[in-house]
């Protein structure tokens, strides 16, 4: 489990934490862990302001995006932790006691939702804390199911041995999607403001500051990615349909690969179902170094291009516009 103190945004490091406009929804009453969960919003500007509380709240985030949005709205006025170290798996995480810990500890639990978090039920159980307030930042925003066939490569006996993430809740990967990261940040901005509102001010202005580069990121992609509407593309990672259903791209496919032990069946199966698609373009993901993939995208003569899903990274919440502006210039080029 990772944490940050204060808020050094343009030279922000992880340090280990101490132990111990659309789809709105109005905002739902902050209620304690037994009884529900709230959404927020968020914001990177650092105004200050004065805690009517004793002491700051203590904030445990569960994955980098969580923890951008969040610490961007709370500035420097509490304490935010994240779970997961930047670039961990997020659907195949195992807890561990200094999660716990941090749990047991915390005033505010700020998570994804849309069942990302599968880790997270036995864990706050573990915790045993009944003053816990959840932020669920996805709350109201209405999930993707599958937008393009999910074709599995592995044979049976292969997949039996492998995690399949599996989205029944619906795809959880919304922070993709600019416009409804802003509904992640309004959620965690109500949720902190609700938790904490002797400093509703601050959350509200430093939320405002974000949702603004939300927006004018929004345009950005809007602007620049008109020119090639309906670009097709197969993805190897099911992260991007919010993505591509904003800018009008489609997704015609995606594969699931194995990610070690490739038998000739595989790499046959790979090729074949790609070509039927006569796609434009090929999108891998960011952190992996897949042979396969490279050899796939030549004997297409296609190129492969790589998405970040913004699972790792730099703490600052800056990198959330860094990430999906490299995003957009890697989408402009392989849809030309």
């Amino acid at each position: 489990m990772l944490a940050t103190a204060g808020c050094n945004q343009s030279n922000s490091t992880v340090t280990p934490a101490r132990q111990g406009e659309e789809n709105k929804v109005s905002p739902p009453a902050l209620v304690g862990t037994g009884a529900g969960e709230v959404g927020l919003s968020d914001r990177n500007s650092l105004t200050s302001g004065s805690s009517s509380q004793s002491r700051p709240i203590e904030v445990v985030t569960t994955f980098l995006p969580m923890y951008w949005f969040t610490k961007a709205v709370a500035g420097n006025l509490v304490r935010v932790e994240v779970l997961l170290p930047p670039g961990t798996e997020v659907h195949e995480y195992q807890a561990t006691p200094k999660d716990v810990q941090a749990i047991a500890q915390a005033d505010v639990l700020v998570k994804n939702g849309l069942g990302l978090e599968e880790f997270l039920e036995n864990t706050i159980k573990n915790a045993r804390n009944t003053q816990l307030k959840q932020i669920e930042a996805s709350r109201g925003i209405k999930p993707l199911q599958e937008i393009s066939p999910v074709v599995e490569v592995a044979d049976k006996a292969d997949r039996d041995h492998k995690h399949e993430h599996e989205h029944s809740a619906g795809n959880p990967h919304v922070w993709l999607d600019p416009i409804l990261a802003i509904e992640q940040v309004e959620n965690i901005r109500d949720g902190l403001i609700a938790a904490d509102p002797g400093n509703k001010v601050t959350y509200q202005a430093n939320a405002a500051a974000y949702i603004q580069q939300l927006q004018a990121l929004d345009r950005e992609f809007q602007q620049r990615l008109q020119q090639y509407p309906n670009c097709t593309f197969v993805t190897f990672h099911d992260a991007y349909p919010y993505l591509a259903q904003r800018y009008q791209l489609k997704q015609v496919a995606v594969v699931q690969i194995p990610e070690d032990q490739l038998s000739p069946g595989d790499i046959q199966k790979t090729i074949s179902t790609v070509k039927q698609y006569k796609v434009k373009a090929l999108f891998g993901e960011s952190g992996t170094d897949n042979k396969l993939l490279k050899n796939l995208s030549q004997d297409l003569k296609l190129n492969l291009s790589v998405l970040d899903s913004l699972e790792s990274g730099s703490v600052d919440p800056q990198h959330y516009f860094t990430a999906m502006k490299a995003n957009l210039q890697t989408l402009e080029a392989a849809c030309r």
